[in-house]
């Protein structure tokens, strides 16, 4: 059996992801496909509109083999950590032949050069870096001018610039620095850019424009804009506005789940935030992700200015430090991820299990070959876990408590019972 892997968040899932999954099947002639996903929260630091299990079975109904869970750790971490995280994941299964990603570039070969380049980091490229970051550049930028320098290739530089580009040239590190046997592919990705806010007319919306959209399906409640209220928007008419942008599976899901499951949006965790920082000083916030003294001293020093999240969020941004990497830190806060336990983890192994989210029953098989050849336990029950190390119940006694908050947020967003994460059972359809 051939089998491709492909890193994804499918937040929401919509007909771009489709289009990647055919594809890679396609470039690649595997016979199925094994997806690593975000959980609960992704890689731009903050809660995925809706709950994971929901995407899931979007993803499985759409042609994904079976569907197993970045640990938040990776999920919620820089690009680096992110990719590192995910393909170290699909490396240990064992049984994955190829990765499959998109890129705005689509040239593999291009993309390989300047993986390579950033990850031997040679000593004249290395001095460049230093020097931008000494002027006060954020470290994207200081990076993007860096590799100009030292290439004197224009086209080069600019991969940097684009986000599936960046995400491309770090699974291509990771590949190196894993001594991967698995091969790299890369297609095209269609349609609008990936920060993109308005519908695309061809069908190929980003995610970042679907979920503006569906933040109008909020009506009264709380929405990721403003923490205030829209006019009532009939959903039908929304409906109507994606009818060609998702596969109509994930749009008979999104229409049954409504304000029942999602939409959920980075204010809707504001107490809980403010909760976290309201119990911390500077010299403890540092041990966080993403967190250094200054911001930690920003954090601080405006905790008093804190209205809600993505308020406070976009008042700490700094000329130096991207609205991303804020995000990103007080997600990491939130959730009580830390420096030392990332190091703990990556010098471990990266990994200490695979938890399956879901799988087709047709494909029953692949979930027992994983099992046979992957040197990592396959967690179907939390029940399971007990044989873990001291490091993989740590690692999995955070993915349980940001799933369980957030549950605990849908609960009290939409007066739905709630669902703890140990009662939760696998997506299979």
């Amino acid at each position: 059996m051939k089998i491709v892997g492909l890193i994804t968040e499918y937040n929401p899932f919509h007909n771009g992801h489709l289009h990647h999954i055919k594809e890679a099947r396609r470039v690649t002639g595997a016979d199925a496909v094994v997806v690593v996903m975000s959980g609960d929260y992704v890689q731009r630091g903050v809660p995925a509109i809706m709950p994971k299990r929901l995407r899931t079975e979007m993803a499985l109904s759409c042609g994904a083999s079976a569907v197993f869970e970045l640990p938040v750790c990776y999920a919620a971490g820089s690009a680096e950590y992110f990719a590192m995280g995910a393909v170290s994941l699909l490396d240990s299964m064992g049984v994955v032949d190829s990765i499959c990603f998109g890129s705005e570039c689509n040239d593999l070969e291009a993309l390989s050069h300047v993986a390579d380049i950033l990850s031997r980091e040679p000593e004249d490229y290395r001095s460049l870096l230093k020097t931008n970051l000494k002027k006060g550049a954020s470290f994207p930028s200081a990076r993007h001018d860096a590799l100009l320098e030292y290439t004197h290739v224009p086209a080069y530089a600019a991969l940097l610039d684009d986000p599936n580009n960046i995400l491309g040239i770090e699974y291509l590190k990771a590949l190196k620095r894993l001594n991967s046997r698995m091969t790299p592919f890369t297609i095209r990705r269609e349609g609008s850019h990936y920060h993109d806010q308005n519908l695309s007319s061809d069908s190929f919306s980003s995610a970042s424009a679907i979920r503006s959209l569906l933040a109008y399906s909020g009506s009264t409640l709380r929405t990721e804009r403003s923490g205030g209220t829209f006019e009532n928007t009939a959903f039908s008419s929304i409906l109507g506005d994606l009818e060609n942008q998702v596969p109509s599976c994930c749009l008979e899901l999104l229409k049954d789940y409504l304000r029942v499951q999602y939409p959920v949006y980075q204010n809707d965790f504001s107490i809980i935030l403010k909760y976290k920082l309201l119990n911390k000083h500077p010299g403890s916030l540092v041990r966080y992700l993403d967190v250094s003294e200054d911001l930690a001293n920003r954090i601080c020093a405006q905790l008093d200015n804190f209205f809600n999240y993505k308020q406070f969020a976009e008042l700490l941004k700094t000329r130096e430090t991207t609205q991303t990497r804020i995000n990103r830190a007080l997600l990491h806060i939130m959730l009580g991820l830390k420096k030392d336990d990332m190091t703990e983890y990556m010098d471990s192994g990266y990994h200490f299990y695979a938890r399956l989210l879901g799988y087709r029953k047709d494909r029953a098989k692949l979930i027992s070959l994983i099992a046979r050849e992957s040197p990592l336990p396959l967690l179907a029950k939390l029940s399971d876990s007990e044989e873990l190390p001291y490091a993989g119940q740590k690692m999995l006694r955070n993915d349980i408590l940001a799933s369980n908050l957030y549950m605990s947020v849908v609960t009290d967003k939409f007066r739905t019972a709630f669902q703890n994460e140990y009662k939760q059972g696998i997506v299979k359809i």
